[in-house]
């Protein structure tokens, strides 16, 4: 699409001359619009300082400059000076300047800039000074805001003396400004356009034939404009076919562009008469391709019909016809010459047999051309077995603007494997290969995100630049595994299902005993007798001795393990294949190099000392294996290590196994998550010496990823090739209560009927202050009671939940209202545990929640306000009925407030008799959803002689009438409906199914179901979300509540604001949240974050102090493996804002992120601007700090290991100044720490927890924190807890004692995962193990959870049998 917005922008001058100039600037748009139309965003009162280096870019602008030899005959001269996106232009564009200047009767200087190079500011000062003697700017695809910034600041300078300046499609704020006499964009996107908006609604309508009748026009206006008088269509007409110049792209194209300019805008070559020959050189008409067609390199010609282009194929060119390959191109690479990178993938293809059919399209929506020349134009079935398209870019839309439904429409409709492979634009080979962070992070925003929300897979480099033509270059390696990936995908469709070779793959993580076989939220075995079944019922071949009788989870788990408890490496394990020492060194290429990590093979792992074993078990053609372990998880020495090594010589043997031996057709993995992905290697955008490319080979990966998971989903996607299929997490259900906390609510009841008698109701308080001990809930009361005067006085200044203070209270000596308190404070506490969301045993693939399961997940649904779709939330619903603001319920619920907390659990109680009652009417008898019936339908019925459907006649019954006629309900209960067929539909099996016979798998996002419940039903290729997205502002306001809540809390705890917080980022929380995390960091600095004219949040403003009304807070931000792997233009973000802050010329006492920066300035003799680094994460290709498995494995010794493990494996910094890498600053990162005051981590979710998986306490820096401080101070360790509609900030103590009444000691919860089996015993330990962890590095359990732990778990004689 970007290539037609300057035939817009032109109508759009063209239409705002007519009526003079009076109109500029006036009728300002507010609403965002199209990328061409858009006003430019406001300009930031505080400016980001210029940033150095590059990404990796060390190209020269000097490689692209152009120079004339003075002749003795004088020659009048023009400079040009340009900018682009990429450098396929730059060979073109330099050979037009030599033939004007061997040719012609003039001389032309010309010299051009690639938009990144211009991150250097000696580049910026060069590109200056070139302007400030240029005739002519040209600049094209300039979408890099803080870029464009620069592009827009330097030329603007220049304006009014040069004396043409041409930029096609950019951001709004470059293409202002054009000029080409009197034609101008001034007011682009400033004001109201007829024609604008007309092409807007044409636009979203059909895109794609809009796009096609644009092109049209773009050739046709021209010869309209010619016969229109005045200057203003004379130069319409210049800028049209100067355009159509530029997408020619060839030399000849472009000689004439340059020639026709100067000789209508340069005066001194204006002034000339051109010679005979010098005049053909301008040619009418542009030498163009066809808008769109098929293309081959040994085509005599452009096919604009698919028979024709077979016909050709089959009798002059000769190719295998087993598979077709359909390719998308980019129109400028054909056009400019520089498509040898097609061209080797092309021969390459067609070498292994494959009939290959090229498309391209003059923009780029590729919809149209897809549906042309895919499929047989008779027939209309597809003729592609796969698809890889070469752009790199979203399959409609480009960088500027994607329609990814229209995207998903039309490859649902060709339904083969699409594959999106991606050449390097700013790298040059050269410098991609010697980068740990691999791909260029804007290419991965534009040329990797976006096209996986198409459904693409497979992000493979395939070219290079070479930096010194700018020419695009075929990595024959990558293209030779990008052809073999590929024709392995298509040929899944051909192949029939009883011959192909499936590869289930199981772990062992953590690689402990009883572990092996295991995965986040699934039952793996009982999942894996359900794909067996399936397949088998498709025909796949397991094998002369199986039957569907046999077909058992136990039975499956004696032929792969032998022993349920077997540790990885026991010896009971099933050894499916031995691998000699020979076999392994000869197909496996990379052996060698592992030596140096683990010696000479076969090595102590997966070996018997003589060869190397093959874990598993073989049905047929279906082979169940267990994938190795890192093989360092006991290793105190290894996990200390700052970069992870390579595998072990079992590991790559395992994959040497299923590509040399076994020789799969496909790898299913199973269940999240293995170490594939997570083997060294560059983040985004591997190489051949990679671990996962090297381990991955040519088969094609399939991956069941649990469908709250996307940031690791997306690592597979990236680093293994993988194609997710999402699957559903357990069912939840409310936590509920039991033992002692049933008798404590019990006394609670009694207390509301019995409050106002002064016999009964002090001595009932009594017994619920003796009973909290007894539920260990004392501290909690404790806590608040002791941070709140106001109570404090009102109990006579006595806690009587300290145990010493106990017995000298009676509350029959306080005020009713300081007994209501109490009681209330102990209540909410009791509702807050009762209605915790806890997971029910383990989900199986395939299987569906019941009616009843998915009550508590609609609730939880119902409870959110989403003003996106313009529905509010029941319990919002039902305060506005009683004329009261939520938020204070809440508030006053959480400080105690008897009333307030007697109406809340009221509302709580009527959002679940409401949403069980939408359930019910759609329940069968089996207790299962087959059919959602509409609501609209029971008004019709007539139920109860008032026409109320059954949510509302629940609503009604729970007293709350009013709110029971309410109109907003229904467009809420809509929602839920749509809801409640979401998380009942399922399609994990079909969606295994297809994938195996070559279809491709719709994408869906992943995340939070009750966030998001589009992340319904599961069985889709699981997508992240757009990084340059986030954070919304939804998020943005969400964490200024949290961070006013965080300071708040601090404040009454300390007596004063902290000066340094220590923050965790988490990749999968973030996409969950879209961004409030990382918008908490910001607000926390005091820094708003702006989006630029394309929407994309990549600016920033410094907010006033007397805005902000509180000091900035410094930062201290531990960025995980994965979410530095997402979101390294969000890291980029965070970096400048803390620059931004350090660099403000403020009061110190206002602003503790300079007062720490010009601290560690003069300390570390640095400049303050790097003294304010605060940005950190674990070397490229390494993950976590192994603190987690170092307690899981017993593989450390102390608690200063798993300091110095934090410290070694954390401690690299992120600078925006130099954004290509990431350097090992451990003494930065150590001063940094040195001054936090608190440590701080989000839960968003309510399906993970602090017990729930160990990335919070392996990331946790408290005790590392108190290690470093000069005074030993250990800092407040806190948690914000957004899992519900009202967000709390507790300390992490408070969390884990929650999290482990809630789970780990709920009969409701152990019970649940004890029906699972073994598998759900296991969950447990692994329960227990990560509370053990905070203990470890926060210190943050008390003892009562072990006591309690051990009495449940250990003395209990039923749970011993």
């Amino acid at each position: 699409m970007w290539r037609l917005l300057a035939v817009a922008a032109c109508c759009r001058a063209l239409s705002l001359s007519s009526s003079g100039t009076a109109q500029r600037g006036q009728q300002r748009g507010q609403q965002r619009q199209t990328p061409l139309m858009m006003a430019a965003t406001m300009k930031e009162p505080a400016t980001v300082a210029q940033e150095t280096g590059g990404y990796f870019t060390s190209s020269r602008p000097e490689d692209r400059r152009v120079t004339y030899e003075e002749s003795a005959v004088a020659k009048p001269s023009f400079k040009v000076v340009y900018v682009v996106l990429e450098s396929q232009y730059q060979a073109s564009m330099s050979a037009a300047v030599r033939e004007l200047n061997e040719q012609s009767d003039v001389n032309c200087e010309c010299v051009g800039y690639l938009l990144e190079e211009l991150r250097d500011p000696k580049n910026v000062e060069m590109f200056k000074a070139d302007l400030a003697t240029a005739n002519i700017f040209v600049g094209s695809l300039i979408f890099v805001q803080e870029l464009a910034d620069v592009v827009a600041e330097a030329v603007a300078a220049e304006r009014e003396r040069m004396d043409a300046i041409v930029v096609f499609p950019s951001m709004p704020e470059v293409m202002r400004l054009n000029k080409l006499g009197s034609f101008t964009m001034a007011s682009l996107g400033q004001s109201k356009s007829v024609i604008g908006d007309f092409m807007k609604q044409k636009k979203s309508e059909d895109q794609g034939s809009f796009e096609e009748a644009m092109l049209k026009l773009l050739r046709t206006l021209p010869k309209v404009l010619k016969y229109l008088p005045g200057d203003k269509a004379k130069d319409a007409k210049s800028f049209l076919m100067s355009f159509q110049y530029w997408l020619g792209g060839s030399p000849e194209n472009l000689r004439s562009m340059l020639l026709s300019l100067a000789k209508t805008y340069v005066p001194e070559v204006a002034e000339i008469d051109f010679s005979p020959e010098t005049a053909d050189l301008i040619i009418e008409d542009p030498v163009l391709l066809p808008d769109k067609g098929i293309w081959h390199p040994l085509a005599p010609r452009v096919f604009e019909d698919i028979d024709e282009y077979n016909a050709w194929l089959d009798v002059e060119h000769g190719v295998g016809d087993e598979v077709t390959v359909g390719v998308v191109l980019q129109k400028s690479h054909i056009n400019t010459g520089d498509a040898g990178h097609y061209i080797s993938l092309i021969s390459e293809l067609e070498a292994r047999g494959a009939r290959v059919v090229c498309i391209y399209s003059g923009g780029l929506d590729f919809s149209g051309p897809i549906k042309d020349y895919f499929f047989s134009a008779k027939s209309k079935q597809p003729k592609v077995d796969c698809v890889i398209n070469l752009t790199g870019f979203a399959l409609v839309g480009g960088p500027a603007s994607q329609d990814h439904p229209k995207a998903v429409e039309t490859l649902n409709s060709l339904n083969v494997p699409y594959l999106c492979a991606v050449p390097l634009v700013f790298q040059s080979f050269q410098e991609w290969q010697a980068s740990e962070l691999g791909l260029h992070p804007v290419q991965v925003a534009l040329q990797v995100s976006l096209p996986e929300l198409d459904g693409a897979i497979e992000p493979i480099i395939y070219a290079g630049r070479e930096s010194v033509t700018g020419k695009s270059v075929p990595l024959d390696d990558r293209i030779s595994i990008l052809a073999q990936r590929a024709l392995k995908w298509a040929t899944l469709k051909a192949k029939a299902n009883k011959d192909k070779k499936i590869a289930v793959t199981i772990f062992s993580f953590p690689p402990d005993k009883g572990n092996v076989g295991t995965a986040a939220y699934l039952d793996v075995f009982g999942s894996i007798a359900a794909v067996a079944k399936e397949l088998y019922e498709k025909g796949y071949d397991l094998g002369d001795d199986f039957s569907l009788e046999d077909l058992t989870p136990e039975k499956l788990m004696d032929r792969v393990l032998n022993d349920k408890e077997a540790k990885f490496n026991s010896p009971t394990l099933n050894v499916a294949y031995k691998m000699s020492i020979n076999e392994y060194m000869e197909q496996t290429p990379y052996a060698s190099e592992l030596e140096a990590n683990w010696g000479p093979p076969p090595g102590e792992l997966n070996s018997d000392g003589q060869n190397l074993l093959v874990y598993g078990a073989r049905f047929g053609n279906v082979f169940v294996g267990v994938q190795p372990s890192f093989g360092y998880e006991g290793d105190p020495m290894r996990l200390l290590f700052s970069k992870s090594a390579s595998p072990h010589h079992g590991f790559a043997a395992y994959y040497t196994y299923l590509e040399k031996i076994f020789q799969a057709d496909a790898v299913l993995h199973f269940g999240t998550h293995g170490s594939l992905e997570f083997m060294p290697g560059k983040q985004v955008g591997m190489s051949a010496e990679c671990y996962p490319d090297r381990l991955a080979g040519t088969i094609p990966n399939l991956y069941y990823y649990a469908a709250n998971n996307p940031s690791e989903a997306t690592i597979a996607k990236r680093r293994s090739y993988a194609a997710t299929i999402s699957y559903l997490t357990p069912p939840a259900e409310n936590a509920g209560l039991y033992k002692g906390l049933k008798e404590l609510s019990e006394l609670v009841s009694s207390y509301q009927g019995l409050r106002e008698s002064d016999a009964r109701g002090p001595s009932i308080v009594n017994s619920i202050i003796a009973a909290s001990f007894s539920c260990n809930i004392d501290k909690d009361m404790a806590d608040f009671i002791s941070k709140d005067s106001a109570l404090f006085d009102a109990l006579q200044n006595k806690n009587p939940f300290y145990e010493e203070e106990t017995a000298g209270f009676d509350a029959k000596d306080v005020t009713l209202d300081a007994r209501d308190q109490i009681v209330g404070l102990v209540y909410r506490k009791l509702m807050e545990i009762e209605s915790r969301l806890l997971p029910m045993g383990l989900h199986t693939v395939g299987v569906p929640p019941t009616a009843e399961e998915a009550v508590a997940t609609l609730v939880s649904i119902a409870e959110i306000d989403r003003p996106e779709d313009d529905v509010l939330g029941l319990p919002r619903v039902i305060a506005n009925s009683l004329s009261r603001p939520l938020e204070e319920i809440y508030k006053n619920a959480d400080d105690g407030i008897l009333e307030d907390v007697d109406l809340l659990q009221k509302i709580t109680l009527a959002t679940r008799a409401s949403v069980k009652a939408l359930v019910d009417a759609s329940t069968d008898q089996d207790g299962r959803v087959k059919k959602v019936e509409p609501m609209s339908l029971f008004v019709n019925n007539m139920l109860n002689g008032v026409g109320l459907t059954p949510y509302r006649v629940a609503l009604a019954d729970a007293g709350f009438t009013k709110a029971s006629k309410d109109p907003t309900l229904t467009p809420l209960f809509e929602y839920l409906e749509f809801c409640l067929k979401q998380v009942v539909a399922d399609n994990e099996l079909g969606a295994l199914v297809e994938a195996l016979e070559g279809q491709y798998i719709e994408p869906g996002p992943g995340g939070d179901p009750i966030r998001n419940p589009a992340v319904l039903p599961t069985g889709k290729n699981m997508h992240a979300l757009d990084p340059q997205s986030i954070p919304t502002t939804a998020a943005v306001d969400c964490a200024k509540r949290v961070v006013e809540k965080l300071l708040a809390r601090l404040e009454k705890d300390n007596g004063a604001f902290p000066e340094s917080v220590a923050f965790t980022l988490w990749g999968t929380d973030n996409i969950k949240t879209y961004g409030e995390s990382l918008a908490q960091v910001l607000d926390l600095v005091g820094v708003r974050p702006m989006p630029d004219a394309l929407g994309r949040v990549n600016k920033l403003q410094l907010i006033p102090l007397e805005e902000l009304g509180r000091p900035r807070v410094d930062v201290v931000v531990t960025c995980s493996g994965v979410f530095r792997d997402l979101f390294v233009n969000q890291m980029n973000l965070l970096d400048r804002a803390v620059k931004l802050a350090a660099e403000a010329d403020e009061p110190l006492e206002q602003n503790f992120v300079r007062k720490h920066a010009l601290e560690q300035a003069e300390e570390m003799g640095v400049s303050v601007r790097d003294a304010a680094t605060r940005v950190f994460s674990n070397a490229a290709g390494s993950y976590s700090a192994n603190v987690g498995l170092a307690i899981e494995n017993g593989g450390w010794e102390s608690e200063q290991q798993l300091q110095d493990q934090f410290l070694s494996r954390k401690g690299f910094a992120f600078n925006s100044d130099k954004p290509g890498q990431i350097s090992q600053q451990t003494a930065m990162f150590k001063a940094a720490l040195s001054t936090v005051d608190v440590t701080f981590q989000n839960l968003d979710s309510s399906e993970i927890s602090l017990s729930d998986v160990s990335h919070y306490y392996d990331s946790d820096p408290t005790k590392v924190v108190q290690g470093l401080r000069s005074d030993g101070r250990k800092p407040s360790a806190m948690m914000a807890d957004t899992t519900t509609a009202n967000a709390q900030v507790r300390t992490l103590q408070e969390t884990v004692r929650l999290d482990a009444r809630t789970k780990l000691l709920n009969p409701k919860f152990y019970e649940g995962m004890l029906n699972s089996g073994y598998e759900g015993a296991r969950e447990i330990t692994k329960r227990l193990r990560n509370t053990m962890g905070w203990s470890a590095t926060a210190g943050g359990v008390d003892n009562f959870v072990y006591e309690d732990a051990n009495d449940v778990f250990i003395k209990d004689p039923e749970m011993q049998a």
